[in-house]
């Protein structure tokens, strides 16, 4: 599966607006009398092209997966994406704040699955998933190499549990509380261990082992996991017809 950077960045420092121009807007006084038409907001703050942060990121990912974190710099990634540092610095104000925010940004929502009405279903969309990230050219060279950094950068470490690891989690636990309501899994189910059990075969096989994935593998790992977490079959639906309750 091919997977590319797409997102929607958008800028906070004027809710309820996207801004569209990488530039500098001076603030306006307003004069009495002027009409809506020709009236300005005033900003005075730096207003974002989002084809401008879309080129940035691509370029932040491509330095990452080329140079690797520690020799990754401002300088690099503004010239590869044809930009000035000017421009990194109105969105980030550091190079860890720029990989942070552009890998979570790829990364999240990835892990977001649909609910397919069935925790089997679920389950393999969220193996499938994580092996498409996993794999991704760039992510399979960037990962490692932040997994080293962050061993020796407990603020790198940090940042990336807090901006990748936990919402990543916090969508898998969504997953895995739609099978409790449906009655697949056990109402007392430890989620964080359920979560680690998911992942954690996965990621061994692909980072650390870096072994391949056959045919059936992930459906054979599903069907093992489902019995680890005690799955059972859902709970019928209940009737709805008005014939059937009026009996």
């Amino acid at each position: 599966m091919q997977l590319s950077f797409r997102t929607k960045w958008t800028v906070r420092n004027r809710p309820g607006h996207e801004l569209i121009r990488d530039e500098t807007v001076p603030s306006t006084r307003y004069a009495a009398g002027m009409t809506e038409r020709t009236r300005r907001t005033p900003t005075g703050a730096a207003v974002l092209q989002p084809q401008i942060t879309s080129a940035i990121a691509e370029a932040v990912l491509d330095e990452l997966a080329e140079h690797g974190y520690g020799r990754l710099s401002m300088e690099a990634v503004a010239k590869r994406a044809g930009v000035g540092k000017s421009a990194l610095y109105r969105r980030w104000p550091s190079k860890q704040d720029m990989v942070i925010s552009v890998l979570s940004e790829f990364s999240v929502p990835l892990a977001e699955i649909p609910d397919t009405g069935t925790l089997r279903q679920d389950l393999l969309a969220t193996l499938r998933a994580l092996h498409d990230w996993l794999t991704h050219p760039r992510i399979a060279t960037i990962l490692p190499d932040l997994t080293a950094e962050a061993g020796r950068n407990p603020t790198l470490a940090e940042a990336i549990a807090v901006t990748i690891g936990q919402p990543r989690r916090a969508l898998g636990t969504v997953t895995l509380r739609r099978a409790i309501d449906r009655g697949e899994l056990p109402a007392d189910l430890n989620l964080e261990l359920a979560l680690d059990l998911i992942a954690a075969p996965v990621y061994w096989r692909l980072s650390v082992r870096h072994a391949t994935i056959e045919p059936g593998y992930l459906h054979d790992l599903a069907e093992h996991i489902l019995r680890a977490l005690n799955a059972q079959p859902a709970r019928p639906a209940p009737i709805t017809d008005h014939a059937d309750r009026t009996r």
